[in-house]
């Protein structure tokens, strides 16, 4: 027993710092908002295209001139891909990713194998949306404002979650490999910059005519 002069034993207090809470809460807040922006633009989309369904003569909301025109692409094959209204798939992804986002930013961890199927989901919207880019710029040939808004959500989400899954690389073998990482880790905003320029580069080009009249 000790004596009542003895000095208390010194309680340790944790100063672990969790290295990988603050890439955590910079993603959640990103899939929380890119999320609930493109379950929105993906809502209104679905509401749109059943309004046409049951009014062919219906002139969508978001058809502004014979560029910008919802109608026109709303009405091709390239609009149902799976035999669904893209809308539906896009509304379920989002939904999807904005509850991901509120699980992380309340402190959920989820495991490797969680993440791996995260990964296959945001990379089959990535390769899925700019299939649909190619299509609206050289067979289409409309762009739908809404489609474009699904289309800036969806590049930052799959970008960030890529780098987030990678993050476990940096210190890996081959050194190159992780040098490669740290780079794109470090200039990732130069990187989505650089993304969106490429696609307003594409946009610009392929209807350089038709912008040039509105000058």
């Amino acid at each position: 027993m000790l004596p009542s002069n003895s000095p208390a034993t010194p309680v340790a207090l944790s100063t672990d710092v969790d290295p990988d809470q603050g890439p955590r809460r910079r993603l959640a807040v990103l899939l929380i908002v890119g999320g609930l922006i493109g379950l929105v633009a993906a809502v209104v989309l679905l509401v749109e295209k059943i309004a046409l369904l049951e009014n062919p003569d219906y002139v969508p909301s978001c058809s502004i001139n014979p560029v910008l025109s919802c109608g026109s692409v709303m009405t091709t094959a390239q609009a149902e891909a799976f035999g669904i209204p893209n809308p539906i798939i896009g509304i379920a992804g989002f939904a999807t990713t904005t509850a991901l986002g509120a699980a992380l930013l309340a402190g959920g961890v989820f495991q490797r194998w969680f993440w791996a199927g995260i990964q296959v989901g945001v990379t089959f919207a990535v390769v899925f949306i700019h299939w649909l880019i190619y299509q609206s710029l050289y067979n289409i040939g409309a762009l739908c404002p809404y489609c474009m808004i699904v289309w800036a959500v969806t590049i930052p989400i799959f970008w960030y979650c890529t780098i987030y899954n990678l993050q476990p690389l940096r210190h890996s073998k081959p050194a190159r490999l992780a040098r490669i990482l740290t780079a794109a880790t470090e200039y990732r905003g130069a990187v989505l910059t650089a993304w969106y320029l490429l696609v307003l580069l594409l946009v610009t080009h392929r209807f350089w005519d038709y912008w040039i009249t509105l000058i």
